[in-house]
């Protein structure tokens, strides 16, 4: 997102992760809800399960959050109704950005990564406030993304075994808190593989 775009549309802080490991995903956000300098919420959940294979972890007004992962649970539960399978990661990605930019006049003050299978591959997909789509294998996004890419980007390997990722994402988290006033006060995790999902919270 371009500078300019940035200023029209204030961000909330946060710092969200999303991560590809061997066999699954990891999308994880701290918890801290803030609005300018106090802080409104100690447990706020930034991280959504869409699907037993898709979630979303965002960035942003909480509000703004919560009606985006509504809208896309509830077209990822009619996609499986009417084709008789789960909706892949790609095509929850490509509704998340779909969704966004129909919203471009009035838009959801969000930044987005949807992160889960593709069938038999893990992918996750990060998305600005419009809807602009990008694939990656590891992302942060919010007020305390630079702190924790620049952790990501050291740590960061194909391949990667969940304990070996899982521990990559709380040391950027952990980063990423300690010098963002904006985010904090633990974190939540989604790990999403072929089997299914499992849902953590964690404490600093």
């Amino acid at each position: 997102m371009s500078h300019e775009a940035q200023n029209r549309y204030y961000m909330p802080g946060a710092t969200t992760i999303g991560l590809v490991f061997d066999g699954g995903v990891i999308l994880a956000s701290e918890k801290r809800v803030t609005y300018g300098s106090m802080i409104m919420s100690k447990t706020g959940k930034k991280v959504f399960k869409i699907s037993n294979s898709v979630g979303v972890a965002c960035a942003g007004l909480v509000s703004d959050m919560q009606i985006l992962a509504r809208e896309i649970e509830a077209q990822a539960k009619l996609f499986t109704y009417d084709a008789k399978r789960p909706m892949p990661t790609k095509a929850a990605a490509k509704l998340t950005s779909n969704v966004l930019f129909n919203r471009r006049m009035a838009p959801l003050i969000t930044q987005t990564i949807v992160g889960g299978m593709d069938y038999d591959e893990p992918a996750i997909y990060v998305l600005d406030v419009l809807g602009s789509l990008l694939p990656e294998t590891y992302a942060a996004v919010g007020s305390g993304a630079s702190m924790a890419t620049g952790v990501l980007e050291q740590g960061y390997k194909e391949n990667m075994p969940l304990k070996e990722a899982k521990e990559l994402v709380l040391k950027s988290l952990k980063s990423a808190v300690r010098r963002d006033t904006m985010s904090g006060d633990g974190l939540d995790l989604l790990i999403i593989t072929k089997d299914g999902t499992q849902e953590e919270s964690l404490s600093f």
